[in-house]
C-alpha cells in the first residue's frame, strides 16, 4: 500500500491506523510510515517505520487536522528522519488527547461519559507539548 501511495507522488506517507495486529495487544493501533529520499548520486532510499499507539475510547473532533499539521511541521524540521518526525507527531497527539480526556472526565463527573463539547481538544493548554513534546511513543525502523 505504501508503494502504491508513493507512486501517486508523495515522498512521505503515514497510515495512522491499520488492521495489523499489535505486538502490544488489542488495545493498540498499528501505524506505518514510509519516506523516500533521493541521494546525492541520484539513487533512492526509503525509510519505513512502525508505531504502536494506545487506543482511546472517545471520539474527538480535529485530531486529523492536528496530526496533519504536526506531521508537516516535524517532517519539515527533520526532513531526512521520519522516525523522529513520527515520534514527535504521535507524542504531541498523545499529550493533547490525554490532557483533553482528563479535562473532559473532570467536567462530566464520576461515572458519566464526556459529551462532544467536553472533548474539544485542549490545544491552547497543550502549547508546550505541541512545541516540544516529551517522547512517549517510539517508532521502530522496519527498513
Amino acid at each position: 500500500v505504501m508503494d502504491l501511495l508513493h507512486a501517486m507522488g508523495p515522498d512521505t506517507v503515514v497510515i495512522t491506523s491499520s488492521d495489523l495486529p499489535s505486538r502490544l495487544g488489542d488495545r493498540f493501533l498499528v501505524s506505518l510510515g514510509s519516506q523516500r529520499h533521493v541521494r546525492p548520486d541520484g539513487s533512492r532510499t526509503t525509510q519505513r517505520v512502525r508505531i504502536e499507539v494506545p487506543k482511546v475510547d472517545a471520539v474527538f473532533v480535529g485530531t486529523g487536522d492536528l496530526f496533519a499539521a504536526m506531521l508537516l511541521a516535524w517532517t519539515h524540521h527533520y526532513p531526512n528522519d521520519l522516525k523522529t518526525a513520527c515520534e514527535k507527531t504521535f507524542s504531541v497527539m498523545h499529550h493533547v488527547i490525554q490532557r483533553t480526556i482528563s479535562y473532559a472526565h473532570e467536567l462530566a463527573g464520576p461515572g458519566r461519559r464526556p459529551s462532544p463539547p467536553q472533548l474539544e481538544l485542549r490545544m491552547v493548554q497543550s502549547k508546550a507539548d505541541i512545541e516540544d513534546p516529551a517522547i512517549v511513543t517510539e517508532a521502530t525502523v522496519i527498513s
